[in-house]
């Protein structure tokens, strides 16, 4: 089997860890899609269901451990962050803290939400400590503003067309850049 023919392995991380928060709604919507697509084999990662630390130490345990595992086994990563005072969760923070080598040279994209700035600017933030680690952000997002209004009480989209074209596109994207680094990487070890 060539490697385009391959599955792509993605890790989805679900950054928001307060208590009522709308994440597993995004969450539950995102992973639905991905499930339809056989070219994807996805590993969600929920923050809040991790049982971290609430601040870094030299020693992690074996909840870094794992997410440290499954980050580093996954081809892809897919964030899904709420906007908080402009920015990204701490726990997503501490979380992209942690590691180094699990995000180089792999392609991140995003699905964000919020108010009227739908998640945006957590996104533009999270794309210069990306770059920072060697990550390769996709260009295309998934963004909900005023997300609140957009899913109905069972947690579907009210008008789900425009959001899943979104999502098939950064999706699209994520996998061309998933199976390029992947096989540049095969070829020849990155330079850090």
């Amino acid at each position: 089997m060539s490697s385009t023919q391959q599955t792509l392995k993605v890790a989805v991380v679900v950054a928001s860890t307060r208590e009522g928060r709308f994440a597993p709604t995004i969450a539950d919507w995102f992973t639905g899609l991905t499930a339809q697509r056989p070219d994807l084999e996805v590993d969600v990662i929920d923050l809040a269901e991790a049982g971290l630390p609430d601040r870094l130490s030299k020693e992690p345990g074996p909840e870094v451990t794992d997410i440290s595992c499954r980050l580093g086994g996954a081809d892809a990563l897919v964030v899904i962050t709420p906007e908080y005072n402009h920015s990204f969760p701490a726990s997503l923070k501490t979380v992209i803290d942690w590691h180094y080598t699990e995000w180089r040279a792999k392609p991140v994209g995003f699905v964000s939400y919020g108010g009227m700035a739908g998640g945006l600017r957590a996104v533009e933030h999270l794309r210069q400590v990306f770059a920072e680690l060697h990550a390769v952000t996709v260009r295309d997002t998934v963004s909900f503003h005023g997300v609140w209004d957009h899913f109905d009480a069972s947690g579907a989209p009210k008008e789900p067309a425009g959001a899943e074209a979104a999502a098939k596109t950064m999706i699209d994207q994520l996998i061309w850049w998933g199976r390029t680094l992947r096989d540049g990487k095969a070829a020849r070890p990155y330079a850090a």
